[in-house]
């Protein structure tokens, strides 16, 4: 079970850190005024659009607007915690990781269906976006699993006698 938590941990944090660097550097650029950008920034995030041909950005539809202001306001939030929790081994990293996970795995199939349905997505943007899918559900099994196998039960187990002096 050691193996499949650090495994899962590992997954979380590696999804927690794209999303606490994307969100802010690129996705936010969906609603917010570019002018809160730098131009690097915004160059960053026109370049991926027009490479990677991904319509989401450049067309801007509702759907994905509303998708945006959840990962600012929602998912964004919890990806700082899932990386503090799990940097600092805090055992609360199964909820954060659980709703987290059951978040971006909801947004990720709002956009994959929009892609397929479409048919305005290549292969190369689906590849993009498939592995955020399975590192969200990666995230919502590690908030299935147990925090640590490392931590023992003190179940049947007499407690420490308190250390009292002898009376004389």
């Amino acid at each position: 079970m050691g193996f499949a938590v650090k495994l899962a941990d590992a997954s979380v944090f590696l999804l927690s850190l794209v999303i606490a660097l994307s969100v802010p550097i690129i996705d936010g650029q969906t609603c917010l005024p570019l002018s809160l950008y730098p131009e690097s920034f915004v160059d960053l995030k026109n370049w991926y659009s027009r490479e990677y041909g991904d319509y989401l950005f450049s067309e801007k539809p509702d759907f994905f607007v509303g998708l945006v202001w959840l990962e600012i306001l929602f998912q964004w939030p919890l990806a700082l915690s899932n990386i503090y929790g799990i940097l600092a081994g805090k055992p609360w990293i199964k909820t954060t990781s659980l709703i987290f996970g059951v978040s971006v795995t909801t947004s990720m199939v709002a956009i994959l269906s929009d892609m397929i349905r479409s048919k305005k997505a290549s292969d190369t943007l689906l590849m993009i976006y498939y592995p955020f899918l399975g590192l969200s559900v990666l995230a919502i099994l590690r908030g299935l699993l147990p925090h640590s196998s490392r931590t023992t039960s003190n179940i049947g187990k007499r407690p420490a006698a308190l250390g009292r002096k002898k009376r004389t």
